[in-house]
C-alpha cells in the first residue's frame, strides 16, 4: 500500500467534510420525517433531484441566479410534501407501507424528470462553479462550501426550533406519544403537516446544492439512497444534529479510504459502521 502524502490526505478529509455536509443536509429531512411522523419517504430523494432540475432550469434557461432560485423551489416544494403528508395521513398508511408507496412516488418523480430532461447528463454552468479559495496547501471550492454553510445552518435551526420553540416541543411530544399528546391538546393533523413541508423545503435546499456541484442524471436518485440512510441510522431519527455529524463522519471516512485504497473501498466504510452500530447497540431505534 502506498502511504499518500500529508497534503493530498488533507485534501481528502476536505473534500469528506463536503460530501459528508451533503449526506447530513439529505438525511435530514429523511430522518425527521422517520422519527417524528413515522413515514419513511424515499421520495425525498425525488424532490431532491426534482429541485435540482428545476434549479437547472432556472438558472440556465431563465438566467437567475442558483441561490436565488431557492425564493421559488423552497415554498413550492414546502408545499409538495404537505401535500404527498396529506395523503399519506388521509389513508392512515403505515412505515412500511409508506416506503413503499414513496418508492413508487420516486419512480414517477424520476420518469417525469426523464420525460422533460431526457436521460442526458446535465450540467450546472454557474458563477459558482470555478470558484475556490485556497488555505495554505488546500483548496476549498466555493459550491461546496455552501453547501457546508447551508447544513450547519439549517441543522442548528432545527435542533433550536425542536427544543425551544411552541412547533418543536409539540413534535417531540407527539412522536414520544401522540394519543397522550393529542389529550393535551395538540393538533397532531396540523404538526405533522407543518413538519412535512419543512421536510419537503430542505429537499429543496438539498436540490439547489445538488445541481450546484454536480453532474445531474435522473438514475443517480438511487445512488444517495443507501450512504445517506446511513447516515440517518447512525445520526438517529428524529435527530436535527445527528444526520449532519453522522454524515460527515462517513463523508471524511469514505474520503480517506479513497486516499489509501481504489474508490471502490469507499461505500464499504458507510455500511460497515451502519452493521457495527446495528450489531453492538441493537437496541437503538
Amino acid at each position: 500500500m502506498t502511504f499518500p502524502s500529508a497534503t493530498l490526505l488533507a485534501q481528502s478529509a476536505l473534500s469528506g467534510l463536503f460530501i459528508g455536509s451533503l449526506y447530513g443536509l439529505l438525511g435530514l429531512g429523511v430522518g425527521l420525517s422517520w422519527g417524528l411522523l413515522h413515514i419513511i419517504n424515499l421520495a425525498h430523494f425525488g424532490f431532491a433531484f426534482l429541485a435540482a432540475y428545476v434549479c437547472y432550469q432556472l438558472a440556465s434557461v431563465g438566467g437567475m441566479d442558483p441561490l436565488l432560485t431557492l425564493a421559488i423551489i423552497v415554498p413550492a416544494f414546502f408545499l409538495l410534501g404537505v401535500a404527498v403528508q396529506w395523503l399519506l395521513a388521509r389513508f392512515s398508511v403505515s412505515p412500511l407501507n409508506s416506503l413503499l408507496a414513496t418508492f413508487g412516488l420516486t419512480a414517477i418523480i424520476e420518469a417525469g424528470i426523464q420525460a422533460e430532461w431526457t436521460a442526458d447528463f446535465r450540467k450546472l454552468e454557474s458563477v459558482y462553479a470555478g470558484q475556490k479559495f485556497r488555505i495554505g496547501e488546500l483548496f476549498v471550492p466555493v459550491p461546496e462550501l455552501i453547501t457546508l454553510s447551508f447544513a450547519l445552518a439549517l441543522s442548528s435551526g432545527l435542533w433550536a426550533a425542536m427544543r425551544y420553540t411552541d412547533l418543536g416541543r409539540p413534535m417531540r411530544a407527539l412522536a414520544e406519544d401522540a394519543p397522550i399528546a393529542a389529550a393535551f391538546g395538540i393538533n397532531r393533523r396540523a404538526h405533522g403537516l407543518m413538519l412535512a413541508g419543512a421536510c419537503g423545503a430542505l429537499a429543496g435546499v438539498a436540490g439547489v446544492c445538488l445541481a450546484l456541484s454536480f453532474t445531474l442524471t435522473p438514475s443517480q436518485i438511487y445512488a444517495w439512497v443507501g450512504v445517506v440512510f446511513a447516515a440517518v441510522m447512525l445520526g438517529g431519527l428524529g435527530s436535527a444534529l445527528g444526520p449532519l455529524t453522522a454524515g460527515v463522519v462517513i463523508g471524511v471516512s469514505e474520503a480517506v479510504t479513497m486516499a489509501f485504497a481504489s474508490p471502490s473501498w469507499a461505500p464499504m466504510v458507510s455500511f460497515t459502521l451502519l452493521i457495527a452500530l446495528l450489531l453492538l447497540r441493537p437496541g437503538r431505534s
